[in-house]
């Protein structure tokens, strides 16, 4: 049984997340923990600097929406109990959640954050920073889920003979079994030209092992925002993508390959890092 974390801020409960995991569940029983992060934890040890070095800081947590968590949880534990799910829930984190979803996340399978709710008031482009931060600081794999999506019946590895990226293959195969067998596509994006597929004959001998329905493509794309162009064609589809290092984090995001698929909010996104 997988231990699924299912990550709310608070006040904004994603459906889209929830039927995700639920989905799941359906397939191969889970644990699923629903953690439920107040507003007012951005305030502290978790900042991400607006571009001069000043932290975003949140007004406290009011009454208000003190009952819009507690009415969230109650959500949760209803739609639990309907569907048959084993749950935890976790809350009361005051203004250190952040630390403490990293610190559930080490001792969980995998993480579902609704990407479009997930502090979806804070911060300014989207991804917004508080998901960004997220996504480079947890230590599991995550899957971002949009509100409105398809449950994926195809996969697309993206491979770029990186270490991250046969990491993220394999941590997906490992953790979400049941869709190795869809059809699936190991992509290897040729950008200015690039040669060869990088040590293509080991990349075949581990993917196909796996995905018995599998196609290697090498997509001649002039950016990296093409990608999000190309994926859209693939219907009902799940990414899956190791490119969300530690190191130099704005950096690494704005020449992620998944950053454009994330603002379309249409396609899941399995990441991991090592």
């Amino acid at each position: 049984m997988r231990t699924i974390l299912l990550a709310f801020d608070g006040v904004h409960f994603s459906e889209g997340s929830f039927n995700f995991a639920k989905q799941l569940n359906e397939k191969n029983k889970i644990l699923l923990t629903g953690v439920f992060l107040p507003q007012v934890s951005y305030a502290n040890l978790w900042t991400y600097a607006d571009g001069v070095g000043t932290p975003m800081f949140v007004p406290a947590i009011d009454d208000n929406e003190t009952q819009l968590i507690e009415e969230n949880i109650k959500k949760f534990e209803d739609l639990c109990m309907r569907n048959d799910i084993e749950f935890r829930v976790r809350k009361d984190f005051s203004d250190l959640a952040l630390p403490e979803l990293k610190k559930e996340s080490r001792f969980a399978d995998l993480m579902i954050i609704g990407e479009e709710k997930f502090y979806e008031n804070m911060g300014s482009g989207n991804p917004n920073n508080y998901l960004r931060e997220t996504l480079h600081s947890i230590e599991c794999s995550v899957i971002l889920v949009p509100e409105k999506y398809t449950f994926p019946t195809l996969n697309v590895l993206t491979y770029d003979g990186s270490e991250s990226s046969v990491f993220a293959i394999k941590q997906f195969i490992y953790l979400l079994p049941e869709f190795c067998t869809n059809p699936t596509f190991l992509t290897y994006a040729n950008i200015d030209g690039a040669g060869r597929i990088p040590n293509e004959a080991y990349i075949e001998e581990l993917a196909a092992r796996h995905f018995p329905d599998l196609t290697i493509s090498k997509v001649n794309i002039e950016s990296k925002s093409q990608f999000a162009t190309w994926v859209a064609d693939k219907k009902a589809s799940i990414i899956v993508a190791g490119s969300f290092g530690r190191t130099a984090v704005s950096q690494l995001f704005s020449r992620s390959f998944v950053l454009d698929v994330i603002k379309d909010h249409k396609i899941p996104i399995f990441i991991c890092h090592k």
